[in-house]
């Protein structure tokens, strides 16, 4: 156990227990705000908003090895450990938990958490293995942990559902919150990743939500799904994109593909993308 200003940092789950053990016994309630670091103001609005609904705030930093395919980015994932406890002291977070790879995976175990259908569709179907990962360690850190709350960004809006589902099914006793997207004022939204784009790349990135509104806006306008699809495609690699994994409306609760406005309420149907920028990948999303 170390700490860092007026922030604890933990490693070890032993550790871990016993300082919110404690807070247990004070009648502390608890929020969870799991990361991989690389902080930035998105992370930070999980955290402001879990210090509203709870008197004590755990923030984790782990960057998951079993949600990483091959040829993804692992070894090459924007860290930086001292920027982050800084960031999270000032904001008066207590305690930070960042265990060794080690610590969360044994060599022999031989358990994984996988939400079919959900989590096999969309990122799932472009990133096998993803969501299994994702899944999993979240469930790690919820039973290791015990929270009241725990919080999500809706700018991965897919893994928020899946952690929802899983909750729900495994009957975890804590409430999943999503908390919305923070965008750049050209409607980037943040991400650690987007530290991978150059100049150029910048200048074109936002390209990606505008022409998700105007897919939205065209849906409205009765367009068909398919029509505003395409043409949203086709915009996005006028604009400098390299390649679109998927660019699709679903229904807000199960992802299912939404074939017509007629097949859902426009305030639960959501648009969700993937496109490639140079070797950067994007993913956004944006309510109809």
């Amino acid at each position: 156990m170390a700490t860092n200003s007026d922030i604890t940092v933990i490693r070890t789950v032993v550790d871990l227990r016993a300082h919110i053990s404690v807070w247990r016994s004070a009648g502390e309630t608890i929020a969870l705000v799991p990361t991989m670091g690389a902080l930035h103001d998105g992370h930070m609005a999980l955290v402001h908003r879990a210090q509203e609904i709870a008197s004590k705030v755990c923030v984790t930093l782990f960057i998951n090895p079993t949600q990483f395919g091959e040829n993804e980015d692992l070894d090459t994932y924007p860290q930086n450990e001292d920027q982050d406890k800084a960031l999270l002291s000032a904001a008066g977070i207590e305690l930070l938990y960042a265990p060794h790879p080690s610590e969360m995976y044994d060599v022999a175990e031989a358990t994984r958490i996988s939400v079919e259908e959900l989590g096999d569709c969309l990122e799932g179907a472009h990133r096998p293995g993803f969501f299994t990962g994702v899944a999993t360690v979240v469930a790690k850190l919820l039973l290791q942990t015990l929270p009241d709350f725990a919080l999500f960004g809706e700018k991965d809006f897919q893994q928020l559902q899946v952690i929802k589902r899983m909750v729900k099914d495994l009957s975890i006793p804590v409430v999943i919150e999503g908390v919305p997207c923070i965008r750049e004022k050209n409607g980037l939204a943040l991400s650690s990743r987007n530290t991978y784009l150059n100049t150029d790349e910048r200048k074109i990135a936002p390209a990606l939500y505008k022409t998700m509104n105007e897919m939205a806006e065209n849906i409205r306008k009765n367009m068909s799904i398919k029509d505003s699809s395409t043409l949203a495609k086709a915009s996005l690699l006028d604009a400098g994109f390299t390649s679109v994994d998927y660019l699709v409306a679903c229904n807000s609760s199960d992802l299912s593909f939404i074939t017509s406005l007629a097949d859902v309420d426009t305030n639960k149907g959501r648009i969700l993308g993937a496109a490639w920028l140079g070797k950067t990948r994007l993913i956004d999303n944006i309510a109809i």
